[in-house]
């Protein structure tokens, strides 16, 4: 199995995330949070099911501009966002289906709001 991608120290800021087109999750932890190590299978594996959705991994705690702003409190948080704009949330994801049903919230029926890879 692949080791993690790290969380960015490196985060865009609130407009910029406001400003995405199409659909994003922003997952907020550290790199050496045990609930964050715990929950990187289950995100991996629900996300290899949409390879269109923007996924930025954030590194967060005291003073992070951006976590505070989506008002992060535990981690993981996974925030999924439409064009900008958040329609769901997921906090210490325990499953596949928990990252899966926060996914579902990005696309309609058709499945016409995720980008393609």
């Amino acid at each position: 199995m692949a080791k993690p991608t790290a969380y960015s120290s490196n985060a865009p800021t609130r407009a910029e995330v406001d400003a995405l087109s199409g659909a994003a999750v922003l997952e907020f932890g550290t790199d050496w949070c045990g609930y964050c190590l715990g929950a990187q299978s289950s995100i991996g594996q629900a996300l290899e099911q949409h390879v269109g959705v923007h996924h930025l991994k954030i590194e967060d705690g005291p003073g992070r501009a951006l976590g505070r702003s989506f008002r992060v409190k535990l981690w993981p948080t996974l925030v999924f966002l439409r064009d900008g704009v958040e329609v769901a949330r997921v906090v210490r994801p325990q499953n596949v289906a928990a990252v899966s049903e926060g996914l579902s919230t990005l696309f309609d029926e058709t499945g016409k709001n995720e980008r393609t890879a």
